[in-house]
């Protein structure tokens, strides 16, 4: 029984509250995954999650055992990286979690890594893509990127990034057919690709019309940026999403940006990661590396 590892997948678990979510986490089945908890039960000789049909929930010595495990987990990994830092070569080795919301990382974020492992043969890297706030110090990462306002703390590295900006576009085909509206408030009359999660029932929000946001309706809507790109690229409507996954498309002309003086400023973006006063040498060349391709021109000091 490897017990440190059962005891991962275990703080996995109850971090994302089922083995299913928790065997992606950890690039496990979810069988292996109930082996791990079962094995860890056994040893212990106690219940650690109560189970139903749709989610698993700590016990009371589960959740005294799952703090337990964070600690020794946190130790082993500090341990590791003394190691790492007295290493006298300048090759870079082992693993770096990281945590970025969907668009953003599946589009930029995803390009950095790439580039950071082609550089760094020996690291892997597991980028968790959510739009969840993640708790950065208890799930174990070494680096988040966050969209928005950020709340103080004294236990994280804040650097800024680019801003998100938003767009809104559509295909020349689609333009052609059903006219370029030259005002959002014509939008009222024309197809909208909307995100299922944050703009269908919120509205769009443009500068012009703030601070009401303006209602669009369209015979298409997702939960995912990707599918939207995809459906404006085919003529489907007009589509709102972020720059950085559309700023391809508008280049080739595959999509026409519309109202780009209209929309409002974009939100403030940071990568973050734990605070300490000799970061692991992969973690502070990724960071290197992110604030070189995703930075803002003279990026400030860390705060």
């Amino acid at each position: 029984m490897d017990k440190l590892r059962s005891m991962a997948v275990f703080v996995a678990v109850a971090d994302t509250g089922s083995f299913a979510a928790a065997a992606q986490a950890e690039h496990l089945s979810a069988v292996m995954v109930g082996k791990h908890i079962k094995q860890l039960e056994e040893h212990l000789g106690a219940r650690l999650l109560q189970r139903d049909t749709r989610k698993q929930h700590l016990t009371e010595v589960g959740a005294a055992f799952v703090e337990d495990c964070r600690r020794i987990l946190d130790q082993v990994r500090h341990a590791e990286s003394v190691a790492e830092r007295m290493r006298d070569d300048d090759r870079l080795r082992g693993r770096l979690r990281v945590t970025a919301p969907f668009t953003l990382g599946g589009s930029a974020v995803a390009e950095v890594v790439a580039e950071f492992l082609q550089r760094h043969p020996e690291v892997s890297v597991d980028l968790v893509l959510s739009d969840r706030m993640s708790d950065v110090i208890a799930e174990a990462f070494d680096a988040a990127i966050r969209i928005g306002p950020l709340a103080d703390s004294d236990h994280l590295v804040a650097r800024p990034l680019r801003p998100y900006r938003m767009i809104v576009a559509a295909a020349p085909e689609y333009l052609r057919a059903h006219g370029t509206p030259t005002d959002p408030r014509e939008l009222v009359d024309h197809s909208c690709l909307s995100h299922l999660l944050w703009n269908r029932d919120a509205g769009w929000r443009f500068d012009s019309l703030s601070p009401e946001p303006l209602r669009v309706s369209g015979r298409f809507a997702s939960n995912h940026g990707e599918a939207l790109r995809r459906a404006a690229l085919a003529g489907c409507g007009i589509v709102l999403q972020p720059q950085v996954l559309l700023a391809q498309d508008i280049a080739a002309g595959r999509l026409v940006a519309l109202f780009e003086n209209e929309l409002p400023p974009p939100r403030p973006v940071h990568l973050l990661y734990p605070r300490d006063r000799q970061p692991l040498p992969k973690l502070r060349r990724f960071v290197e590396l992110v604030l070189e391709r995703m930075g803002p021109e003279g990026v400030g000091p860390e705060r």
